[in-house]
């Protein structure tokens, strides 16, 4: 491996001189790049231009780059973004074995990417290229994080198989967005009057099952009457559904046990009665033949319903958010996370403020309260 070493050199242009850095890698390849605009001015540089030490420094940098195997440009590996995004995909698919739903996003994101920067070598994607192209981008902040996620996984990928020398998304900043933790959720009187408000019993079954279980959409979907345990309580949450991945595991990638309450489970065994569709391998709401209900297809019936009721327009997950803030009223933190499937317990803190602070005022009134001092008593006369 040869030293590294480099100059730099000026050279007269029509529109005005301009430095030069000339340097061999360790490779042996030599390189000649443009530094920027030569200042002939007296004072301080004006943006963009370089005096002979501002340009050397610019080289003495380069060359601690190429000396650390981090200069762009130094690993010629061969290999397009549009190979390194699908050798990630390959990864994600087979070795982190990727629920199918989550494959689907990611390839939809990868195939965006891709299409935007175009045919482009991955040592030649650099942050400013990045910086560039997500300048482009119409989106909203978090789905832009979520853009740059996506590349940020290819290109650690990349780094493993092609060893491209440095992560170019690491020096790409990711715009600032905020969750809110204002959840919206309906009362117990609103979930009733969308049930009483369902075009059909399964239906009704389906939001009061929702609102005072928390399943999700796709687990509402792929709940059979296995899962139902009359006996115990408990309805188990084994599987979720997805119209891109079918039957998988729930979210949370563990099997869960959810309290069933009284009113659900009067609501179930009413659909147990009817005459097709109640073997233990059935779906409880089924779709036609039995088969797996369209999700579009019960949501605009939801709409329907919210529409009769008369209740504002919230979404079917928020029924999951209803059971959410209804449960840690009366339930410990712990608890209510298992029975929603929340990996991290922050999840599962939104719900908190929607407690009763009743208690809490009272205790803290008398906390402040100013003690009350006895008046002085006087003495008797002798």
């Amino acid at each position: 491996m040869q030293r590294v070493t480099g100059h730099v050199f000026r050279v007269e242009r029509k529109r005005g001189p301009v430095w030069y850095a000339k340097y061999r890698l360790p490779s042996g390849r030599q390189v000649q790049k443009l530094i920027g605009l030569a200042w002939t001015g007296r004072g301080r540089p004006a943006a963009g231009y370089f005096t002979k030490r501002t340009a050397e420094d610019w080289l003495r940098a380069a060359l601690d780059e190429a000396r650390r195997g981090t200069l762009p440009g130094m690993v010629r590996t061969g290999a397009t973004l549009a190979d390194a995004a699908a050798e990630w995909l390959r990864y994600c698919e087979h070795e982190r074995a990727c629920k199918a739903s989550t494959l689907t996003e990611y390839r939809h994101t990868a195939e965006r990417i891709v299409r935007d920067l175009g045919p482009v070598s991955i040592e030649d994607v650099t942050p400013e290229v990045l910086e560039r192209w997500k300048g482009t981008l119409k989106l909203s902040n978090r789905s832009v994080a979520k853009y740059l996620v996506v590349l940020h996984g290819i290109f650690k990928r990349a780094m493993k198989v092609w060893g491209l020398p440095r992560n170019p998304v690491v020096d790409v900043e990711r715009p600032r967005y905020r969750v809110s933790d204002d959840l919206d959720a309906f009362s117990p009187e609103d979930v009733w009057a969308l049930v009483r408000a369902a075009g059909s019993e399964r239906d009704g079954a389906v939001f009061l099952t929702a609102a005072f279980t928390g399943l999700r959409m796709g687990e509402l979907l792929a709940l059979r009457w296995s899962d139902v345990d009359f006996a115990g309580e408990v309805i188990r949450v084994r599987r979720s559904y997805n119209a891109h991945g079918g039957l998988t595991s729930p979210k949370s990638g563990h099997v869960r046990s959810v309290p069933m309450v009284p009113d659900v489970a009067t609501a179930l065994a009413r659909l147990a009665t009817r005459d097709e569709f109640v073997g233990d391998d059935d779906h409880v709401f089924p779709g036609e033949l039995g088969l797996v209900q369209d999700a579009s297809a019960l949501r605009d019936r939801y709409k329907a319903a919210l529409t009769r009721a008369g209740l504002r327009p919230l979404r079917f997950h928020d029924l999951r958010h209803t059971f959410g803030t209804l449960a840690v009223r009366r339930a410990e933190v712990p608890a209510v996370q298992a029975w929603m499937g929340h990996a991290d317990i922050q999840t599962t803190m939104r719900y908190v403020h929607h407690r009763d602070r009743g208690g809490e005022a009272k205790l803290l009134a008398e906390a402040f309260a100013v003690p009350e001092v006895p008046a002085p008593t006087r003495a008797a006369k002798s």
